[in-house]
């Protein structure tokens, strides 16, 4: 297996004095899909914010590519290659496609390759090519959720990090989206992700993590989440 790029260690974080995360430690190999599984409310967000310095740990600690990241602040871990595409996509709704993709290049060096990488983003997604001139508040909500991977992507990363890409979306819209994530996964880009739905990852991640009440309850393969029922039952509700 590929080296750690992200390692984190015995992890407590959460808000106003209260733990949400607790004793939480997982790894990301480079070029990996690795999920965070489990109900809504039971702490993956907040693992989310945690990596990308919008809250900080209580205890514990984040390696990134071998350095220390916890304690940073987010636009460090940015610059460092760390990506976050957030819940509700958080778009520039009077915006272009093409300057809302801009937006996502905004360090230095991702910005001097923007024009040569932002062919890749509409060779990728080739629906946000035939929108580029079009606000992206008239976008479809599928369309805005590839915009949002597409910004994400521009911004340079080494790992992206997808905070629930199928939700809010019609199954026929989930598809296109976890179409794109394999594509994503088929060229080597290092993946994790957080999601509700069982069934969209057990094929696809390397290592999923199962998180309930902050706290991880089970990890392993998705043919072994898949050929246990129990745990299936208990914590997804089958």
């Amino acid at each position: 297996m590929a080296d750690a790029l992200l390692r984190v260690e015995d992890l407590h974080a959460g808000y106003e004095g209260q733990n949400v995360l607790k004793n939480i430690s997982f790894e990301v190999p480079d070029g990996s899909l690795v999920t965070l599984l489990g109900p809504n409310g039971h702490g993956k967000t907040t693992m989310l914010r945690c990596i990308s310095g919008l809250i900080k740990p209580t205890q514990g600690r984040i390696e990134f590519d071998g350095k220390r990241i916890d304690g940073m602040e987010a636009e460090r871990i940015v610059a460092r290659g760390v990506v976050m595409i957030p819940q509700g996509d958080m778009l520039f709704p009077e915006m272009s496609v093409y300057d809302n993709l801009r937006m996502g290049a905004y360090l230095k060096k991702a910005n001097a390759a923007f024009e040569r990488n932002v062919e890749e983003i509409y060779t990728l997604l080739p629906r946000l090519k035939e929108r580029t001139s079009q606000l992206a508040r008239t976008l479809s909500g599928g369309e805005r959720r590839m915009l949002a991977i597409g910004r994400g992507l521009l911004a340079g990363g080494r790992i992206l990090m997808l905070d629930e890409p199928s939700l809010g979306l019609a199954p026929i819209v989930i598809d296109q989206i976890y179409d794109i994530i394999r594509d994503l996964k088929s060229q080597g880009r290092t993946l994790l992700l957080v999601e509700e739905n069982a069934s969209r990852i057990i094929d696809l991640a390397e290592q999923i993590h199962l998180i309930d009440t902050g706290n991880i309850v089970w990890s392993g393969g998705g043919e072994e989440l898949q050929s246990n029922p129990q745990v299936l039952e208990t914590y997804l509700g089958g």
